[in-house]
């Protein structure tokens, strides 16, 4: 199978591209190096071909997508900071850019699997939270939930071109993925951590500690979304992909400091401080994944202490 992975160079994508040439497939991708990386993909550079450009090039998308079987569309800007920072540049990539990459999946007939966000839920405080749920994002001041927004309208272009032009589409709502190569540069909570513990240094958390996540390992997310690309029932319906064990951050925080052995300790930064303007959290955020276990029989084979031990072990290459 011949298959194209938009964002390829990315955390995801890059693992994705290492389990498809496992399994004996052809793989291109297109990134633009934003927030994907050379490194990545370093170790497979020669077994896949390489599109460097943005995914709102619509010729450069068509003509990369053209001879595939499987088009994987990850590629986003991602990260509370890069939101915050440039969310113009953001909201255009994350929108624009997936439906650039929708219509050329209808124009050229192919099956494909989009990358959503548990993001899209935004503040709800229903948990654990279902693919049916309400989105309850905050005020249009709050940037933060322009990434949400963007992420929504995705969905809705993805469902609406199911329903009027039978694109073979199925969207994943991803939760807290985490594992080797993720990068805390961009406010990611898991490489952060580990990085600091490394090093012995002070762990800083933002907030109060007292919030609740559900991380689940790039392992366990990319058998998830391959899977779903095999199962053709799964096609014109969305599926939450997530961990399961909610963990608080201090908790988080504690657990990275035990399996590490590191003497760090841990200091608290209020989030007016630790953002610019226009960034706000949500207290939970926890997924049912019922109907993706339902659907395709997946569920989670890491735990966190998996997940911490997978990214220390890199980090101490």
């Amino acid at each position: 199978m011949r298959v194209f992975i938009t964002g390829g160079a990315g955390f995801i994508g890059s693992h994705l591209c290492d389990a498809l040439l496992i399994e004996g497939h052809q793989v291109s991708i297109l990134d633009n190096m934003s927030t994907g990386s050379a490194a990545n993909i370093a170790h497979i550079k020669d077994q896949i071909e390489i599109h460097q450009g943005d995914i709102r090039d619509v010729a450069l998308v068509e003509k990369a997508m053209a001879p595939a079987d499987l088009v994987l569309h990850m590629a986003a800007a991602l990260g509370v900071n890069t939101i915050l920072e440039n969310p113009i540049e953001s909201v255009s990539t994350n929108f624009t850019g997936s439906e650039v990459v929708l219509n050329a999946a209808t124009k050229l007939n192919k099956r494909i699997i989009i990358a959503s966000t548990s993001e899209v839920y935004g503040k709800n405080p229903k948990q654990p939270l279902s693919e049916t749920d309400d989105r309850v994002v905050g005020a249009p001041q709050k940037i933060r939930w322009t990434y949400s927004d963007a992420k929504a309208l995705e969905e809705a272009i993805a469902h609406a071109l199911f329903l009027t032009k039978e694109l073979k589409v199925t969207t994943v709502r991803l939760f807290n993925t985490v594992g080797p190569r993720q990068t805390g540069h961009y406010g990611m909570v898991v490489p952060r951590f580990i990085q600091s513990a490394l090093k012995n240094e002070p762990i800083t958390i933002y907030g109060d500690g007292t919030q609740s996540r559900v991380f689940c390992h790039v392992a366990d997310a990319v058998r998830a979304i391959l899977t779903i690309a095999k199962t053709d029932s799964t096609i014109g319906e969305v599926y939450n992909i997530g961990g399961v064990g909610e963990t608080t951050i201090n908790q988080l925080a504690e657990k990275i400091i035990e399996r590490t052995k590191s003497t760090s300790t841990l200091t608290y930064t209020p989030y007016d401080q630790a953002y610019t303007a226009g960034y706000e959290d949500m207290q939970r955020r926890v997924p049912d994944i019922t109907k993706i276990m339902n659907a395709i029989g997946w569920s989670p084979e890491n735990n966190l202490d998996s997940i911490i031990d997978d990214v220390s072990s890199e980090m101490n290459k």
